[in-house]
């Protein structure tokens, strides 16, 4: 005879064998949802594209140059193809190019850009590495949209950066959601490099 107990322990581990679905989807949490701030743009830049230091016919020199880059799925994994990934973030001073920001940005950093992503939902910026202003840690701003939906609006921060721990909104976040948007800046090739999977509950 067997125990009850023991027939539903062997149901639900069969469940799982048979629907691999399932424990993809526990492996991904939604990414997490952070303010857009003040400083969205107001008005887009001319240029627009993936690379942040060149706007237009200038180029910026100034910070550490990073590529950013990642994957949009939703909670089982799949890519969310034809999702518009925006970016972004201050110049290496900490100004953007924003009006609430008095017009100081440098214009040769392009300060936002955005991309769609194809059938294998990856993006990819060629940016700077973030740095701190005055009350917040170094960050960059992160938005999905897909047919005119805005998905996600959130924010990227840099693992091991000594302002993280001062910052109010990253300080607030749950342990489990700081470690989903904090990640390593690595020496690459040709800049920094950091990855940010972007997981969304489409």
């Amino acid at each position: 005879m067997h125990h009850p107990a023991l027939l539903s322990r062997r149901a639900a581990t069969a469940a799982l064998v048979f629907a691999p679905s399932l424990l993809l989807a526990q492996t991904r949490r939604p990414t997490p949802a952070q303010t857009e701030g003040p400083f969205y743009p107001v008005k887009l830049p001319a240029d627009t594209d993936s690379d942040l230091l060149q706007n237009g016919a200038l180029h910026y020199a100034k910070g550490q140059p990073a590529w950013v880059d990642g994957v949009v799925t939703d909670l089982q994994g799949r890519p969310l193809a034809g999702s518009v990934v925006e970016i972004w973030q201050c110049d290496q001073a900490g100004h953007y190019n924003h009006p609430g920001d008095g017009g100081r940005a440098d214009p040769a950093f392009q300060g936002f850009g955005r991309v769609t992503v194809g059938a294998d939902g990856r993006y990819r910026f060629h940016t700077i590495r973030p740095v701190p202003y005055t009350g917040r840690t170094p960050h960059i701003h992160l938005k999905v949209k897909q047919g005119g939906r805005e998905l996600l609006t959130t924010q990227m921060y840099v693992e091991g950066d000594p302002h993280n721990e001062r910052d109010f909104l990253w300080r607030n976040l749950a342990e489990a959601d700081r470690r989903a948007v904090t990640v390593p800046f690595r020496p690459g090739a040709d800049g920094l490099q950091a990855s940010f999977p972007i997981a969304i509950d489409a």
